[in-house]
């Protein structure tokens, strides 16, 4: 069943699909989802545990639900944006087809802004004309500039290590991979994918 909410509408999915940047209806309030994780305990049911804020006020919420729960989530209006430049006011976006350009504030973007290059089209919800969350591509390609050395008798697959990309994040990277290698990482979680093809 779908109800409109202004400028979206809501339907339920299961809580193990809810994913960082969705929006909720909890109750009739929406919530923006700021981390969510899946998790499967030796014994027992596994538990989707998200950390939302809520767009009216910013208070922030933990939910647990069983993995199969239904949610509903609440779909606005979507827009893809394309990063331009980050300041003091936050990170400006273009929407590529109108020209207009957004504001995004630190609080919206969160860590994922580390991961924003430029031009990078990302797909942002909008409530009343006001971006509540962002969601960008799940992989991003940037290249190393530091890597530790291989520690002796290290295997390749016994242990990843430490390297720094060009955006200064700082990632776990197989010992192969060495500083001037481009690499795809994921915006999620910051974990290493693969050497990149180009």
């Amino acid at each position: 069943m779908n109800f409109e909410i202004g400028d979206g509408y809501v339907v339920k999915v299961i809580a193990s699909s809810v994913r960082k940047g969705n929006v909720l209806d909890l109750d009739g309030r929406l919530a923006v989802v700021m981390h969510a994780e899946n998790i499967h305990p030796g014994k027992g049911t596994p538990v989707t545990h998200l950390e939302l804020r809520r767009i009216a006020d910013g208070v922030k919420l933990v939910e647990r639900y069983r993995t199969t729960d239904q949610v509903e989530r609440a779909y606005l209006d979507e827009k893809d944006y394309n990063f331009l430049y980050e300041d003091d006011m936050g990170y400006n976006f273009m929407q590529p087809e109108t020209f207009d350009q957004i504001a995004i504030s630190k609080d919206v973007v969160g860590d994922q802004g580390q991961w924003l290059q430029e031009g990078m089209t990302c797909l942002v919800s909008l409530h009343e004309g006001n971006p509540i969350s962002i969601e960008l591509p799940q992989r991003v390609t940037f290249e190393i500039v530091e890597a530790d050395p291989v520690v002796k008798g290290q295997t390749a697959s016994s242990s990843y290590k430490p390297a720094k990309l060009s955006n200064g994040a700082r990632v776990m990277v197989p010992p192969h991979i060495g500083a001037g290698t481009r690499v795809v990482v994921m915006t999620a979680d910051g974990s290493y994918v693969e050497r990149a093809k180009d």
